[in-house]
């Protein structure tokens, strides 16, 4: 499968059981939600999906069944975010070899790499996997950022082929195009800016509370596409209160816990994270509820 760098790719929660299993069933209840109401692809073992709490076999898991769920309908990509350069390699190598269509990558994790650090390992992973690849740009939360001229030295792997660009500055989308064109795509990764980045010339929206609200995500994603942008926007306005539940560092239990208000995942999360508690929780729950009492009706938009 060719991957489009194009629509809606929720970064998928993992799903656990209380005995701190994979919950292969109940993961696949919200992987048939997400399908059903039209994603794009989907992104497994991200910082949404508690990648650093995964084993490499659980990864493995994932994958594995995930590509024989959804047969080739949408592209499976799965995250490396690794400390070292041989283990991403390696990541990478079990992902082709487990089905996956595509990667997406983090710089290292744990050190804080110089830019030609940086850049040194993304190449040398993108050399080692014929898999196509979108670079992670993640500052705010990974402290390490993949600027313009750097991107420009990993334009020679013709396999990094996106960014998730999660900076935070919304201007970054034009200056990637103005640099790339299409040849550097462009998804957008941060849910509160995802209606203004995809007007702005973004491709695609790697998403965090489609987790939870698929229809929605999607349903703004395709009425923006096609022109009709205050039905999207009234439609984000209403979401913004929900899409600011993953700009927190609680955001896996943010997201999992409207998961369970929305009937498609649990609050299991693996320790060293523990569900929401006291006050905090009960904000989350107020906002969940808010937004669930206020749930627009959607126009028809898988058809579009």
């Amino acid at each position: 499968m060719s991957l489009e760098w194009k629509g809606v790719m929720p970064a998928v929660t993992t799903k656990f059981t209380t005995e701190d299993t994979l919950d292969i069933d109940l993961f696949k209840v919200n992987i048939q939600a997400q399908l059903d109401e039209g994603v794009h692809g989907l992104v497994l073992g991200g910082s949404l999906g508690e990648a650093s709490t995964l084993s490499e076999t659980e990864k493995r898991v994932l994958t594995k069944e995930t590509v024989a769920m959804v047969k080739g309908k949408v592209p499976v990509l799965m995250n490396i975010a690794e400390q070292t350069t041989k283990g991403a390699i390696l990541a990478a190598q079990y992902a082709e070899e487990d089905g996956a269509n595509g990667l997406m990558m983090l710089p290292p994790m744990r050190y804080k790499s110089c830019d030609r650090e940086t850049v040194a390992y993304f190449k040398t992973v993108a050399n080692s996997t014929t898999l196509p690849i979108m670079i992670y740009n993640n500052p705010v939360d990974y402290k390490i950022e993949v600027n313009l001229d750097m991107f420009e030295e990993l334009m020679a792997c013709k396999n990094i082929e996106a960014v998730k660009e999660s900076t935070r500055d919304i201007t970054n989308v034009t200056r990637i195009k103005n640099r790339f064109g299409d040849r550097l795509k462009i998804m957008t990764g941060v849910d509160t800016i995802a209606l203004e980045s995809l007007i702005m010339g973004a491709d695609g929206w790697i998403a965090g509370l489609v987790c939870a609200f698929p229809a929605e995500t999607v349903a703004i994603y395709e009425l923006q596409r096609v022109g009709r942008i205050k039905e999207a926007i009234a439609i984000f306005r209403w979401f913004l209160p929900l899409l600011e539940l993953d700009i927190n560092p609680k955001l896996v239990q943010n997201i999992k816990l409207a998961e369970v208000y929305t009937k498609i995942g649990s609050e299991q999360v693996r320790e060293p994270r523990l569900p929401l508690y006291g006050e905090e929780r009960q904000q989350v729950i107020n906002i969940i509820e808010n937004a669930l009492k206020l749930r627009p009706t959607l126009p028809e938009y898988k058809n579009l």
